[in-house]
C-alpha cells in the first residue's frame, strides 16, 4: 500500500511513528463536527502531508457516507487502512476518538459527582438553549442534503410520523426507508426502462463471483463481528448459565448488558450520525429505562459539542449514568467508567469492522444503484427523526412541564396515537430568550459552536444569579 501512496505522486509514504503523531494530533483539535473533522482530515492529510491525492481522499469519502456511524471517524480508519493496512486502520481510528472519550469520561464524571452543585444547574440552563439551536442548524444542514426529490419528502414526511405520533423505534422505521427506497429505485429503474447492471465485455449481465471472493470478506467479517460482541462474555462472566446470558441479551436484568446490547443495535442503524439516534435512544434511556432525566440528554450532549471527535461519543454519557446510577457490586464512579467503556466499544468497533471487510470492494459499492437508493431514504429517514428531535428538544428547553395528548384510543382507553404536548402557561421566556440569542449567533453572525455554547452558558448564569439578587 506504501507503493501506491508514491506512484499517485504523492510525497515519501510515511512511517507508523509518523502516522501515529499526526493522528494523535488531529484527534486532540477535532473539533466541530464531522465537517470540521473532515476539513482538518483533508487539510493535513492532503495538502500539508500530501499522504494521499484528493481523487483517493474524496473516493474514500463517498465510501464512508454509504455507512452506517461516524463517518469522520471511519474515514480516519480507511485513510490508515490505505497506508499501512489494519495497523494503519488501527492507530488512525483509536488516535481520532480516544482524546474525545476520555475528555467526556472526564467531564461525564464531574457532571455526575457534582450535579448537586448550585452552580451547576444555572450553567446548564443556557446551555440547553444553546443546544436546542445547534440541533435546528443540523436539521436544516441534513435537510439540505438528503432531500434531492419528490420521494424523499415522503420518506422524511412519513418518519416524522412514525416518531411523533407513533412513537416507533428507530431501527424499524430505518427498515421501512430502506425497503421503500429500494421499491422505489427498481419502480424507477423498471419505468425508464434501464438495464440493473451494466453490460460487460462478455456479454454477460452479471460478474463471475468465485467462492473465494465471498469467503474471505465473509470471514474477515465473522472475526471482526466476534471481536465487537466479546465484552457479552465478560458482562455476566464466561461460565455464565445460557438463562443469564439471555437475561444479559434482553437487557431486563443487568444494566451493563443492557447498555451494551442497546448500542451494539444503534451501531448498525446510525445512519446520520449522533442527532439520528438520539431521539431513539432518548426513548429507550429515558423511558424505558430511567437511566437519564430528559433534561440530562440535552447536558450530555453540550459536552460532546464541546470535546473532541465524533459527537456521538455522547452515547458514552449515557452510558457512564447508566453505570454510576446503577453499580451493581462496584463503586458508582467505577460503574460509570465501565457504563461509558461499553458504549463506546458497542458503537465504534462496528466503525472497523466495516472498514476492514468492506474497503477492497469500495468500487462495487459506490456504483451499486439499488444500495445508492436505498441510502438516499435512510438519509431522508433521518431528517425526520431529526426534526422530531428538534421538536422533542424543544419542548423540554423551553418548557417546565410537557405531556402526552392522546389522539386516538382504543375502548379501553389506553392511547393508540399519542403526541407530546407542552403546557403553554408554563413557558420560559427566560429560555426562549436565550435559544433566540444562540440562533441569531450562529445563523445570522456564523460563529462557532463552541463559542455559541460558551456565550449562552454565561447568559444563564447571569440571569439566574439576577434573578437570584432580586
Amino acid at each position: 500500500m506504501n507503493e501506491a501512496i508514491a506512484a499517485e505522486g504523492s510525497v515519501a509514504a510515511p512511517t507508523l511513528r509518523q502516522v501515529a503523531g499526526v493522528w494523535a494530533r488531529i484527534g486532540c483539535v477535532s473539533f466541530g463536527g464531522p465537517v470540521g473533522q473532515i476539513a482538518l482530515m483533508h487539510r493535513t492529510i492532503v495538502d500539508e502531508k500530501r499522504w494521499i491525492s484528493e481523487e483517493r481522499f474524496l473516493h474514500a469519502l463517498n465510501f464512508c457516507m454509504l455507512l452506517p456511524g461516524p463517518e469522520a471517524q471511519q474515514l480516519a480508519i480507511l485513510i490508515g487502512w490505505m497506508m499501512h493496512g489494519i495497523r494503519g486502520g488501527l492507530i488512525a481510528g483509536l488516535l481520532f476518538m480516544l482524546p474525545g472519550f476520555f475528555a467526556i469520561l472526564a467531564l461525564s464524571s464531574l457532571y455526575a459527582v457534582f450535579q448537586g452543585a448550585a452552580w451547576l444547574s444555572p450553567f446548564f440552563f443556557g446551555v440547553k438553549a444553546a443546544v436546542l439551536a445547534i440541533v435546528i442548524e443540523a436539521l436544516l444542514r441534513v435537510g439540505r442534503q438528503a432531500l434531492k426529490e419528490r420521494f424523499h419528502y415522503y420518506v422524511a414526511g412519513a418518519s416524522f410520523l412514525a416518531f411523533f405520533l407513533l412513537n416507533l423505534s428507530f431501527p424499524l422505521v430505518i427498515i421501512l426507508a430502506a425497503a421503500a427506497g429500494l421499491l422505489w429505485t427498481r419502480h424507477r429503474r423498471h419505468r425508464l426502462a434501464a438495464p440493473a447492471f451494466p453490460q460487460t465485455s462478455s456479454g454477460r449481465r452479471f460478474p463471475t463471483i468465485t467462492t473465494h471472493a465471498i469467503a474471505k470478506p465473509l470471514a474477515v467479517l465473522v472475526f471482526w463481528i466476534l471481536v465487537w460482541q466479546l465484552p457479552l462474555f465478560f458482562i455476566r462472566g464466561i461460565d455464565a448459565p445460557a438463562d443469564l446470558i439471555a437475561e444479559t441479551l434482553s437487557g431486563e436484568t443487568n444494566v451493563f448488558g443492557a447498555v451494551f446490547v442497546l448500542f451494539s443495535k444503534m451501531a448498525v442503524v446510525t445512519f446520520g450520525g449522533a442527532y439520528a439516534v438520539l431521539s431513539y435512544v432518548t426513548q429507550v434511556a429515558v423511558g424505558h429505562y430511567a437511566w437519564l432525566q430528559p433534561g440530562e440528554m440535552l447536558d450530555g450532549l453540550a459536552l460532546a459539542e464541546t470535546t473532541p471527535g465524533p459527537l456521538v461519543l455522547v452515547l458514552c454519557f449515557v452510558g457512564f449514568l447508566a453505570g454510576y446510577r446503577n453499580p451493581v457490586a462496584m463503586a458508582p464512579v467505577a460503574g460509570g467508567v465501565l457504563g461509558a467503556f461499553l458504549a463506546a466499544w458497542a458503537t465504534f468497533v462496528p466503525s472497523f469492522v466495516w472498514i476492514f471487510a468492506g474497503a477492497p470492494y469500495i468500487e462495487r459499492l459506490r456504483n451499486n444503484e439499488n444500495l445508492s437508493g436505498t441510502l438516499s431514504a435512510i438519509a431522508a429517514a433521518v431528517a425526520g427523526a431529526i426534526l422530531n428531535l428538534a421538536l422533542w428538544f424543544g419542548q423540554h428547553v423551553l418548557f417546565a412541564e410537557v405531556g402526552r395528548l392522546a389522539l386516538l384510543s382504543v375502548k379501553t382507553g389506553l392511547p393508540i396515537v399519542s403526541v407530546a404536548w407542552p403546557e403553554w402557561r408554563t413557558l420560559d421566556l427566560v429560555a426562549l430568550g436565550i435559544f433566540v440569542l444562540a440562533s441569531v449567533l450562529l445563523f445570522r453572525f456564523k460563529v462557532g459552536i463552541r463559542t455559541v455554547i460558551g456565550v449562552s452558558a454565561a447568559a444563564g448564569l447571569l440571569v439566574k444569579a439576577a434573578i437570584a439578587v432580586l
